[in-house]
């Protein structure tokens, strides 16, 4: 399996079958081809997580799933979706995907109410990756950990709109996943993060910080 980041929160799956997305914003890798991606996973309506989600679904074929609301929208604009909500699996080609709890807020940019926001946890590549989305720190996490068991965390850490770097390393305690990788961050001012202080505490906690450039892979 391998990972690559697209920026921001977006970033690409390949696994032996599948090409996957997540939150496909791509202002970060303008010249990213998604051609042959089959899923898109999306955990909120704002624009910088729904990003170029309908233009590939149409364009590609590619399924977008995400929460119910949010999936109703995209279908409605011509993509191709697959509405979910939080709780039990559902099963891909490739693995199997829930959508857990992210404590943020969902709409379109004409202000259409898109149900809740989520994260997604994914087993995949003989992985358990747990992507969050926009959200706080909640104890929520705590429960992520006892369920699901994740191995790989992708948190966001920029603060103002979501957790910051000090509350990501608390989450990771939380979560107890070995590897842990940002995002969220350097994309806006308000957003802008020393990600080597990421590292450095990351480090402090006993687990391995992940720090991807822009376009960088990394084979799992």
């Amino acid at each position: 399996m391998k990972i690559t980041y697209l920026g921001h929160s977006a970033f690409e799956i390949i696994t032996k079958e599948q090409r996957i997305l997540t939150d496909p914003f791509l202002i970060k890798s303008p010249n990213y081809n998604p051609e042959g991606v089959s899923n898109i996973f999306v955990t909120h309506a704002h624009s910088d997580h729904l990003g170029s989600a309908i233009e590939i679904s149409k364009r590609f074929k590619a399924k977008i799933t995400a929460i119910f609301e949010l999936a109703n929208y995209c279908a409605s604009k011509g993509a191709g979706a697959n509405g979910i909500n939080l709780g039990g699996y559902v099963s891909y080609l490739w693995g199997r995907v829930a959508a857990v709890p992210a404590f943020h807020s969902s709409s379109t940019q004409e202000g259409i109410y898109a149900g809740c926001p989520c994260g997604f946890v994914f087993e995949v590549g003989g992985h358990t990756i747990y992507f969050a989305g926009d959200t706080c720190i909640t104890a929520e996490m705590k429960t992520i950990k006892e369920v699901y068991k994740p191995d790989v965390a992708i948190l966001p850490v920029g603060g103002y709109y979501t957790m910051d770097i000090n509350q990501a390393v608390t989450a990771a305690e939380w979560l107890d996943a070995e590897t842990v990788i940002p995002m969220h961050y350097n994309t806006f001012g308000a957003i802008n993060v020393n990600i080597n202080e990421f590292k450095t505490k990351i480090q402090g906690i006993g687990k391995t910080p992940l720090v991807l450039n822009i376009g960088e892979s990394v084979e799992m």
